[in-house]
């Protein structure tokens, strides 16, 4: 069972990213006061549930109360700030947009800037150790898939309904082929060294 509390104060969130690794489209964040009757064994890091649990999750969490916030850092802003600026951007932005001031956050991963002052902590593995950080995890992943699938509606060579924009074999050899799209990260590393010689 994840931890529901790091600072034992009323306001504490959690936050998360999603996307960072990807060479298409934005980092998504999710920022979440949990509400603290939630009971739940299931909730986890994203990364180790399936597609189908996430769904699931996705729509137990939004509808239990708790109060949460998703914001998308788009790829032109990605370019100009770099994907670490990004992500806590994306982060900083979904706290905002919440309608109270928390009094405390917690952070997935090992880096941070301090939001408004409000003391926070950097947790490493966070999102299998919290249900804050694991919620934000879950919301992060499936809001940002969702708006990949948008994508693919418009360039569905990519397949971005399968691999969210992420660099799997399939993506870059479509990248190879029909060039990158206005979705694309430019100063990603579109394609290894070996191809781009070859062209």
């Amino acid at each position: 069972m994840l931890l529901k509390n790091y600072s034992n104060l009323q306001f504490e969130i959690g936050t998360d990213e999603a996307g960072r690794g990807c060479l298409a489209g934005p980092v998504t964040a999710a920022a979440i006061l949990i509400n603290k009757e939630i009971e739940s064994e299931l909730i986890n890091d994203s990364k180790k549930l399936s597609l189908k649990s996430r769904s699931i999750l996705r729509k137990f969490i939004e509808e239990n109360n708790n109060l949460f916030q998703i914001a998308h850092i788009f790829e032109d802003r990605i370019d100009e700030i770099n994907i670490l600026n990004a992500s806590i951007e994306a982060m900083h932005k979904a706290i905002s947009q919440l309608n109270f001031l928390p009094e405390f956050i917690i952070v997935d991963g090992n880096r941070f800037k301090p939001y408004q002052n409000i003391p926070h902590a950097t947790i490493v593995k966070g999102d299998s150790k919290y249900l804050s950080i694991a919620a934000a995890s879950i919301l992060a992943k499936t809001h940002r898939d969702e708006y990949m699938l948008q994508l693919h509606e418009e360039f569905p060579m990519y397949r971005w309904d399968k691999n969210m924009g992420y660099p799997t074999k399939e993506h870059r050899k479509a990248i190879l082929e029909y060039g990158p799209c206005k979705y694309h990260r430019k100063t990603f590393k579109l394609l290894p060294d070996q191809l781009i010689l070859d062209l």
